[in-house]
């Protein structure tokens, strides 16, 4: 804890103390508290919890289950709100912490639960929700039509009290402004609507005659179903961390048109969305759009930066650089068509392109989008040695050139795209950090002949 800012061993102080005061009404023996319920699901949340501390495991499940939802929201269903905030303590305290402070961390996450867990059912019971599931002592049978709106409204409270709770530790313990804080809220209740429903089946089940046992059944699915979704998500942040890496490490190597692979992904998407491609197409279309540079690992430094001309050898190798790019991500399998633009981004609808001089249909169509894409960047950014052009020129430009270096049709969905969403990338100076270091009179000459359109007639190739 010692490592903990004040405010934040403060405000974690604030919330477990809150939750123990929460929690007391279930420890008077007035209160009734099903002991053998709270029980049973308080140690399900330490099952679910302790695979993942597993050296072996751990990688591979869902990390912070006290933080397995359906099982929360089922216990805020289930027992009466002081009750359930007790639930989920076992689980977090014993669940799995992947950074320091250890303590802070395992006694916040308990402390966070417990509140929302605690009024989640809180909501529930206010709107009726245990009378519209039955069993118990009445004997009726389920209600699940009427329960629903109680148990979303206590899915919607859960969203919004766990959000809340996450918001204050962010501004506490990492000095995040209030004002982004609380920011992407609403992403969450869908989420945990989801959850809702998915803990409301097990409620109703577990007060069916078959019992408890008949909503254990439902558990396994549940949790698998939950690890194939973490899996899903661990999936993808490894694709955008591999695609951060090899953009990250062409903009050390050319630094002078750093920010124009994230830009040329940008206008590709508007492209690819203009044009009606399906989602997992234009998500890879965006990825070729971003690694179209990629082969600039493969040339060497004092080529890419060399002031005035190239020579005719210099030429040379630069256009061998979609040819590096193919190769560097060949063995990436989630790229897909991608991999084919950054082999002929380069490739005009003429004939006169490189590498091998493909035209019309036989340049692949995400070839023929980056293309446009790429030309349009860099026409409209600024350089240390020119101002980017306007929008409106540049599109005029591509126009111009439609047909004999770019296809029309990708012509007219970016001209399209842009008269509907605009374009909102500030053209920014793209200098190397050594001329950038340098002063104004002192600066280097350009280490290249502008890069962008045809107009620009560049000396080498992009």
């Amino acid at each position: 804890m010692r490592s903990t800012p004040g405010a934040a061993r403060l405000y974690i102080l604030g919330a477990s103390v809150c939750a123990a005061f929460c929690a007391l009404p279930a420890l008077t023996p007035a209160a009734g508290t099903p002991w053998g319920t709270l029980a049973l699901l308080a140690a399900l949340c330490l099952v679910c919890e302790l695979p993942a501390r597993h050296p072996a495991l751990g990688r591979s499940l869902p990390v912070g289950a006290g933080s397995f939802f359906p099982l929360l929201l089922a216990a805020a269903f289930l027992l009466p709100p002081a009750a359930a905030v007790l639930v989920s303590i076992p689980g977090s305290l014993a669940g799995r912490v992947e950074q320091p402070p250890f303590t802070a961390r395992r006694v916040w996450r308990a402390a966070q639960l417990a509140l929302t867990v605690g009024a989640a059912s809180w909501a529930y019971a206010f709107l009726g929700g245990p009378g519209s599931l039955g069993g118990g002592g009445g004997g009726a049978a389920p209600g699940l039509p009427y329960a629903l709106l109680p148990a979303c409204a206590a899915a919607l409270v859960f969203s919004t009290v766990l959000a809340a709770l996450d918001g204050g530790i962010l501004a506490t313990a990492e000095r995040v402004p209030l004002r982004h804080a609380w920011r992407g809220l609403h992403a969450s209740v869908g989420p945990h609507l989801v959850h809702a429903l998915a803990g409301l089946m097990m409620a109703v089940l577990w007060r069916s005659p078959y019992g408890p046992v008949s909503a254990l059944v439902v558990l396994l699915p549940m949790y698998i179903s939950c690890w194939v979704f973490a899996q899903y998500h661990r999936q993808h942040a490894a694709h955008r961390a591999t695609i951060r890496a090899l953009v990250q490490a062409v903009d050390i190597k050319d630094g002078y048109t750093r920010g124009h692979s994230e830009r040329v992904g940008r206008a590709s998407e508007l492209i690819a969305r203009e044009l009606g491609m399906a989602e997992r197409r234009m998500e890879a279309l965006r990825f070729a759009g971003i690694l179209h540079d990629v082969g600039k690992l493969g040339v060497p430094t004092r080529v890419l930066r060399k002031d005035g001309p190239l020579t005719p050898e210099e030429r040379r190798i630069i256009e061998l650089h979609p040819e590096y790019g193919h190769e560097i991500v060949r063995g990436i399998g989630f790229l897909d068509e991608a991999r084919a633009a950054i082999l002929h981004h380069h490739e005009r609808l003429d004939g006169s392109g490189y590498p091998y001089g493909l035209s019309g249909a036989a340049i692949p169509e995400f070839a023929r989008v980056v293309a446009v894409a790429d030309a349009f960047d860099a026409m409209t950014s600024t350089r240390s040695y020119r101002p980017g052009r306007p929008v409106p020129a540049a599109v005029e430009e591509l126009e111009r050139c439609a047909g004999s270096q770019f296809d029309p049709r990708m012509v007219r969905a970016l001209a399209r795209a842009l008269d509907r969403h605009g374009w909102s990338a500030a053209a920014t100076a793209v200098t190397s950090d050594e001329e950038a270091s340098r002063p104004p009179r002192q600066r280097l000459a350009p280490p290249r002949e502008p890069a962008p359109g045809p107009a620009d007639r560049p000396g080498r190739p992009r």
